[in-house]
């Protein structure tokens, strides 16, 4: 059987513990961990326990692997075997929107708030239009919008996505109702 690992952990790695938790999702967590050469990654390790979570996996995988845009949080590997799957990440160090809008420790001006919006729509108007088979986030909020050293955004959590056009007409995960979605206008 394949081990997983993440190589050359910096010494001191506390493994997936409480203290590096980026975040929490439908079917996994997310962690930071710091390469030996200091270089930051994320984690993004499925909960196989939950129903959906090898869909998801396996979605995730298909989209991110054929995707390829500065707006789109990039993929540096992935790890899969009978009892393990992680996707290995872009860290973003500036963390989520979400932190960003609803904390009192964080601020942003209209200029940032703008350019996120036009990163997010440069993201949304690259996967509907601009990528060889039309593709709906389906999950898009705050927390699914990371933010890298220089305040670029970056859509990532392309689990329950939906890929459009022969045979891709029904590949989706279940879609989910959660805080803070926000789902297609017909405005």
């Amino acid at each position: 059987m394949e081990k997983c690992y993440i190589p050359r952990a910096s010494p001191g790695y506390e493994g997936f513990s409480d203290s590096k938790l980026l975040g929490v999702g439908s079917f996994g967590s997310v962690y930071q961990v710091t390469l030996s050469d200091g270089l930051s990654i994320a984690v993004k390790i499925f909960n196989l326990e939950l129903e959906g979570a090898f869909k998801s996996f396996d979605i995730e995988c298909d989209v991110l692997r054929n995707i390829h845009h500065r707006n789109l949080v990039k993929i540096i590997s992935s790890c899969s075997n009978i009892d393990f799957k992680s996707l290995v990440l872009e860290f973003m160090p500036n963390g989520s929107l979400e932190k960003w809008l609803h904390s009192h420790n964080y601020f942003l001006d209209m200029i940032p708030r703008l350019n996120i919006m036009i990163d997010v729509g440069s993201a949304i108007e690259y996967l509907h239009h601009g990528y060889t088979k039309p593709m709906i986030h389906c999950d898009l909020k705050a927390s699914n919008i990371l933010l890298d050293e220089d305040m670029v955004a970056h859509l990532g959590d392309f689990g329950i996505a939906k890929l459009l056009g022969e045979p891709y007409s029904t590949t989706q995960t279940m879609t989910i109702a959660t805080t803070g979605y926000m789902a297609p206008g017909n405005d």
